[in-house]
Order: structure tokens, then sequence, then C-alpha cells
């Protein structure tokens, strides 16, 4: 992370307000918000674009175990953590996405498997109950509080010397940082930082968004504490908008011809989520 990228001066506030505006895949399926038939397109077209995310969670290692997730959203991994058997304590800052995580836990029945705490991540500790928790879960969060330094501090109080950390947050040296950077913002790199916010999300203006290198990414573990046991990057989305927001999933062209192990090895070298696995020191 840049530090002259900072966005140390956007109150708490004004994120609250975005993600409750819309919350992060809420659009994921037309069903009626709420009904079984909702929540399974939701979960299904999440795991469909972003299928590197149960591999990374890895949901079933945590049957038995207790987990904290910071930000869980409307509570698509959440569900997933509680159907494989852990207990989930699932933070959110916003009210709208914890009303229908909520609701995902009813339709499951999995209320019991599940505390759901409305909570600033970056203070953590004054609203959540200090305990050791096997894993710490955050997927694609963090990058998005004014003070990501501050959500890994609180974090290193909910770990024991047994627990692993993983979280996602955005690469740097991304493709999807290069589209936006020529496909929105000309080529106008001393905007970047502003830029990456800007488009970082389906709907544009958040006003809140940190990406880092690999190395980045590392030092915001370890300079509060943890030891990074795993570093890499995934994910690049190849479809094409306007048929996407249709529920139709065809690719540019140009990843329409690009076999298969090409495309991936440049998710793998080029991925918009850089993911981080540690364990405290």
């Amino acid at each position: 992370m840049n530090k002259s990228a900072s966005f140390e001066d956007i109150p708490i506030t004004k994120v609250s307000d975005y993600w409750n505006a819309r919350p992060c895949n809420i659009r994921h399926s037309p069903k009626a918000v709420g009904s079984r038939e909702y929540f399974d397109e939701v979960e299904a077209r999440k795991y469909f674009v972003e299928y590197h995310i149960p591999a990374f969670a890895d949901f079933a290692r945590w049957e038995g175990k207790k987990v904290l997730e910071i930000g869980c959203g409307i509570g698509t991994d959440t569900i997933n953590f509680a159907r494989h058997g852990a207990q989930v304590t699932a933070v959110d800052l916003t009210e709208k996405s914890l009303e229908v995580a909520r609701q995902r836990a009813r339709v499951y029945g999995l209320e019991d498997r599940i505390r759901f705490i409305q909570a600033n991540a970056e203070r953590l500790s004054e609203s959540v109950p200090v305990e050791n928790y096997d894993l710490v879960y955050s997927f694609g969060v963090i990058h998005h509080t004014p003070h990501p330094e501050r959500v890994i501090e609180e974090i290193r109080k909910f770990v024991g010397s047994g627990s692993t950390v993983k979280i996602m947050v955005y690469g740097r040296w991304s493709w999807k940082v290069l589209w936006i950077l020529f496909g929105y913002g000309k080529g106008q790199f001393w905007k970047l930082n502003r830029l990456i916010a800007e488009y970082s999300e389906a709907q544009t203006g958040c006003p809140v968004t940190y990406s880092y290198s690999r190395a980045a990414g590392r030092r915001l573990l370890e300079e509060h504490g943890f030891q990074v046991t795993d570093v890499s990057v995934d994910h690049i989305f190849p479809y094409s908008i306007p048929e996407y927001v249709k529920y139709q999933y065809k690719a540019v062209w140009y990843f329409r011809w690009m076999p298969k192990p090409l495309f991936r090895a440049l998710e793998r070298a080029f991925g918009w989520h850089l993911l981080l696995t540690a364990k405290p020191k």
C-alpha cells in the first residue's frame, strides 16, 4: 500500500452508508431477496465467478472449530462455515447486510451455529467479546476501512498460538488495476489510487479501497504480530458486463479465445485478489 494513497480522513460513516445502500452481492440473483431460491442462486453465482474462494476458506477444515468472520456481508461464506460444522461469529459494519445474513441463517436452519454482531472492525474488541478463535477470516473487507492496520491490531486480540488468519485484500499489480487505469483513467497513473476506489466495486464511488503488492500485504500482517505462511493472487473477471448483469456468462473476446491453462496462469500472476494466510508470531 502506498502511504500517499491514504484514505485515513474518510469517516467510517461514509463507508457504512455506501455498503448499506447496496450490500455486496445483493444483486447476484433476480429472485425475491430472502427466499431460499434467492440465496441458492447468490451462492451459486458467487462461487462460479470466484471459484477460488472455497479452496482458500477450506470450509470443511473448520468443523467443530470457532471461526470469527470480519465483514460477513450477506453471509455466503458464513453459511458455508456453519454448514460444515463450525461455530461462527459473523461481524459486519452495516445493518442491511446483517439483516439479510440473519434471514439466510434462518432459511437454512443454521441460527444456532452463527452469532451475528454489528461492529466497526477497527474497534472490534469494543463489540465482540475477546476470546481465541481457531480461524479469523476476512474476504474482501479490510481494504475498505480507513485504517486497515487497526483491524489487524484488533485481530491479534482474538488469536492464540494455534490460530490461523486468512484475509483477502485487493492486489495492486493486477489485471483489474491495469484495466481501471487504462479503461477508466485513460492512463492517468497519478490518479490511480482514487481511480481504484472509484471503480473497485460493481457500483461506482466506493469511498475507501486500498490495494497491496504481495510485499505490502505481507508487511501489513507481519508488522502487527503475525507470521505470513502463504501469499498468492487469484481471480480475473473475464465476463462481458452487459451480459453479466443479465445473468449471462459470456467472456470478452480476448479471454474467450484464451486456453484455460493460460488464463489460470494469468490469474495466478496478476489476480485481483491477494490471498494471505498467517499465524501469530
